[in-house]
């Protein structure tokens, strides 16, 4: 894989938000003293997310027991968890009225369960402050531990969503713990028990076509029913720089690639990101996931 620097094209320039709505997103974030992955990962379209009054939650701490190459979460020891922080992230997405909510969290690979019952916690709190909210989990493998993977299914969030990140090949190379075949057996114990499932990757890494193709089909296996594919951005000089930008073109490709292939939802595009319009997500793939389960019974 090539270091050189490769010029950002010009469709990946960002125009920044920031009307009264982004305001309001950002004083109940901060407020209640929680992390997003919007502001920990550095992502582009906080502008946009926070101006529409959408935000990615960021549970477990803002400091990540792994080091990612691609990833911009802090790494280090994190604090003791925050046994407040299922009521504070219930309560914000009252205050934002969110039809649909994205939860995420740091790896915890310093606790017993690696965080799992505080998933569980943060969940359940949700649901009973926001009945009518839907919720997408995005969760990270818990060392391979189906037991914990259970525990959340169990929390019965409407999405689950786990990100195989890159290719095969360049997973062992970007990836500091998580494993392949480790998170392809997550997503199969998921989709497995009923629950739409999702994963995400990111694109410019070095990886070819026909392995962008042998993922999706590795997904499709698992029983994954929704794909979102966005550009790799370097987010600082300590992480990999990209190899390749992109276009527009190619992402449309491979999007009409995963839908041929019998994804129900896919969003490819150069600044897609794993939560990005989530809630149209959600909305287009449920009465469609329900025929499926229906006719599969």
């Amino acid at each position: 894989m090539s270091t050189a620097y490769v010029r950002k094209p010009d469709w990946l320039k960002i125009r920044l938000k920031g009307n009264e709505q982004f305001r309001t997103t950002r004083q109940i974030v901060e407020s209640h003293g929680l992390h997003t992955i919007c502001v920990s990962g550095k992502c582009p379209n906080q502008g946009e997310c926070w101006s529409r009054g959408t935000a990615t939650f960021l549970i477990g701490g803002e400091i990540c027991t792994r080091s990612c190459r691609f990833c911009h979460t802090l790494t280090g020891k994190p604090a003791p968890l925050n046994p407040a922080e299922p009521d504070q992230v219930a309560e914000s997405i009252r205050l934002m009225a969110l039809k649909h909510a994205v939860v995420t969290s740091v790896d915890r690979d310093d606790l017993p369960d690696y965080g799992a019952r505080h998933w569980v916690q943060t969940i359940r709190r949700i649901k009973a402050v926001n009945p009518q909210t839907t919720l997408e989990a995005l969760i990270p493998d818990f060392r391979g531990r189906m037991d914990l993977v259970d525990q959340v299914v169990e929390a019965a969030p409407e999405i689950i969503a786990h990100n195989l990140e890159t290719v095969r090949r360049l997973s062992p190379s970007i990836r500091s713990a998580a494993r392949y075949e480790t998170s392809l057996a997550v997503l199969s114990r998921v989709a497995a028990q009923g629950i739409r499932t999702k994963t995400g990757i990111m694109a410019g890494l070095g990886e070819t076509a026909p392995e962008v193709e042998e993922l999706m089909d590795d997904a499709l296996r698992a029983g994954v029913s929704m794909l979102t594919i966005g550009q790799y951005l370097q987010p600082s000089r300590k992480n990999m720089p990209v190899a390749e930008y992109l276009t527009p073109q190619q992402f449309e490709a491979y999007r009409r690639l995963a839908i041929s292939k019998g994804f129900l939802h896919v969003e490819s595009a150069p600044l897609v990101r794993s939560s990005y319009h989530a809630e149209s997500h959600a909305e287009k793939t449920n009465n469609l996931h329900r025929a499926i389960v229906i006719e599969t019974r």
